[in-house]
Formats: C-alpha cells, structure tokens, sequence
C-alpha cells in the first residue's frame, strides 16, 4: 500500500490536495463606472425600391432577453462562482423537479442550507480505529474529525436553499443523500469506495440495507489511497461502469497534486465526468490536474480566492475552501437541474450537454502548456440547460 502525504492524500481541497484554505470572505470589487454615451452615426439615406425590387420580407423581432434571477441569500453577491458559470441566466430558464444527488464523502452534516433535504445515509468506512465513531461500517453516516466540513460544503453548494439566509445553492430543489467514505483523515480505502459507489446507485451491497434514496448523481470529490497512481484501479472502474450501466452518472473532482488526473481513481477511469478547477479568471491554477482524463473545468478557485460557502464549524459560519474538490459539485448541482426537467436523460446525454455547451477558455486553453489540458471549457450552466430544453430526448 502506498500511503502519501497527509495533504495531498485527502479529499477535495484538503481530501483532493492541498490547495483547501479556510479563510474570510473577502469583500467584492466596486463595479467600475458606466462607459460614456456614444452618438449614433447618421443613417444613410434609403434610395425608393424600383418596381422589379421585391418586397422586403418582414422582420421578425427577436425573443426578449431573459432576465437573471438574483437569488436574497446574502452570500450570493460574493459567490463569483455563480456568475462564472452563468448560473442567475439558467435559473430564470425553468424550474427545475427535486433530484436525488449522492455526495461520496467525509459525511453527514445537519445544515440549515439543505434541512430536510439531507439525508444522513450509510457509512461505509470499515476500519473502526480510522472511522473514529466506535465503530466501523453502520447506518450512520455522521461525519467525524477536522475534515468533517468538506462533505457540508460539497452538499451546500449543490443544494443550498434560496431563503434570504446564508448562500445560494445551485439546485435549491436537489436532495443530498450523504454516504460516508471518508475515515478522519480524509483518505479513502478502496473496497470502502466501491461499496459506497454501489450503494449510491441502489445496487446492492452485502452486509448493507437497501438504499431507501438511489441516486441517479454521484458526485466524488475524492481519490482512492494506498494504491499507486498509476491509472484507475480495475476494482474501482468495475464499479463505476455497474452505476453507469444503471443509469447514474458519476462526476469526480480532478485532484490537487498539479499531475495528471489519468493516474487518480476515479478521475482517471472511464465512464466518470472528471472535472478540474478554474480561478475566476478561466485558468487553471497551479494545483489542480489536467490531463486527457478531464472532460471539463469549473470554478475551483485558488488561494487568492476562494469559494464563498457556509460551512456550520467555518469562522463565522463560512469559508471560503479551493480546489478541485469545489469545482465537481458546480457540474453535478447543474447536471441535477438538467434531470429535473429531462429526468429521463442518460449518463452519455448528460455528459453531452454538460461538455457541449461548455464556455471557452480565454485565448482558447485553460494553460499556456498545451498538455496541461481542461476538457471541452468552462462549465455554463445556461448553455447545458438550454440545450436540455431544446430537446425532446429523456421527458
């Protein structure tokens, strides 16, 4: 068994890498002034149509310009993430149905961001010494030790209600069912991870009840430890091909060791939506992977600037965490709006209007070395949604 470095051995930004930092929010830049009005150039006069000119065909005017919607919470305005990836223009779309969402993770967290809507599922981690709760494999899926955050924070940004209180969640309609893979230190061993992944889906696990909230979303903001990263290992590639062919997607975050994520599991297997960060200026920050494997980038942040979130045990109630751990739940909250209104939709439709209508990168890459790729651009949740819509395909 490998056992790497505690910082780059844990999820997400702590348990994907190192790049986590809980810091304070910091304020939002003034708006810069208006541009001074420019007069219009004269018209050019219209000479009369002779009588062989035909009609002008009338013009049709073109459909009013939808207008954002700016949630109360008083968080939003600091959540730059949102405005990225275009999040005000998709919610004024349509109203997305509630989506079961499985968040693989350090836990359960009670938040009042999700209240109902979080369900405390089952803990998979089986080394009672490592899980930290007296006991090893249960039907509470509690969070336990300094990490126990990451799994809130991960389920805030999905789902947080738009209430006037704290943030604003992607998909404030989702549910959040948490399923415990993570031991105290954040690492994650690989039949714990297999298990977790099955049991998500509904497909059942020996030794475990049946799952009550199958989830057709995994989101994974982790790797497995104490295997080389060489590829994805066959075990856990076996199960994410059985989710896949049960019709969940399962969307993993790229890991923070600035590597190649075609090494990591499950970033590097098939069949898995691998997502890295980008900062708020479209780049990839030093920390997160790349690589052939990422299929897309989403805002991630970097240490200058983070991921505005409330977090229960953050200084104040909030912290601002970065890394790729941040930029995987940004496609599966908009992935889950997507099933909300096409609920039908399969892993490969979901995967294909995620990617499709994905923002390019400025200046075309996410990074001035070629072969530190991004995947298809930058995450735009009112692009994948408005071909969603255009679609008959999975009502």
């Amino acid at each position: 068994m490998i056992r790497r470095h505690l910082p780059h051995a844990l999820l997400g930004g702590l348990l994907l890498g190192s790049a986590l930092a809980a810091t304070s929010i910091p304020s939002l830049p003034p708006s810069p002034g208006l541009p001074a009005p420019v007069s219009p150039a004269p018209l050019e006069e219209i000479p009369p149509l002779s009588p062989l000119t035909p009609a002008p065909r009338p013009v049709t005017p073109a459909p009013p310009t939808v207008q954002a919607v700016t949630p109360g919470d008083p968080l939003f305005p600091q959540q730059w993430n949102l405005a990225l990836i275009r999040m005000p223009q998709a919610w004024a779309l349509e109203r997305s149905a509630p989506v079961m969402v499985a968040v693989l993770d350090t836990g359960f967290v009670r938040s009042a961001e999700l209240g109902a809507r979080a369900v405390n599922g089952y803990d998979f981690v089986t080394d009672a010494g490592r899980a930290g709760d007296g006991s090893g494999r249960d039907a509470d899926a509690s969070a336990v030790g300094t990490f126990a955050y990451h799994g809130e924070v991960i389920a805030n940004l999905i789902g947080a209600a738009h209430d006037g209180r704290g943030m604003a969640g992607i998909n404030p309609a989702a549910r959040i069912v948490h399923v415990r893979v993570a031991d105290t230190e954040g690492t994650i061993t690989v039949p714990d991870l297999v298990d977790g992944l099955k049991w998500a889906a509904g497909i059942p696990v020996p030794g475990a009840p049946a799952n009550p909230n199958p989830a057709k979303l995994l989101n994974l903001s982790l790797f497995a430890d104490f295997i080389p990263l060489t590829g994805c290992d066959a075990r856990v590639q076996a199960a994410v091909d059985a989710v896949t062919a049960r019709g969940a997607l399962v969307i993993a975050g790229a890991a923070n060791d600035g590597q190649d994520a075609g090494g990591y599991s499950p970033a590097g297997c098939r069949n898995v939506l691998t997502v890295t960060s980008v900062s708020e200026a479209g780049q990839r920050p030093a920390y997160a992977n790349w690589g052939r494997s990422v299929a897309l980038a989403a805002p991630g942040g970097d240490p200058a600037r983070g991921i505005p979130t409330v977090s229960v045990s953050g200084p104040g109630g909030q912290r601002a965490p970065n890394g790729t751990s941040f930029a995987a739940p940004h496609a599966t909250g908009v992935a889950s709006l997507l099933l909300g209104v096409r609920p039908k939709l399969s892993p490969a439709l979901l995967r294909s209007y995620l990617t499709g209508s994905a923002t390019p990168f400025p200046g075309g890459r996410c990074d001035p070395q070629p072969g530190h790729t991004c995947g298809a651009g930058t995450l735009n949740a009112e692009g994948a949604l408005k071909r969603a819509l255009a679609s008959s395909l999975g009502k």
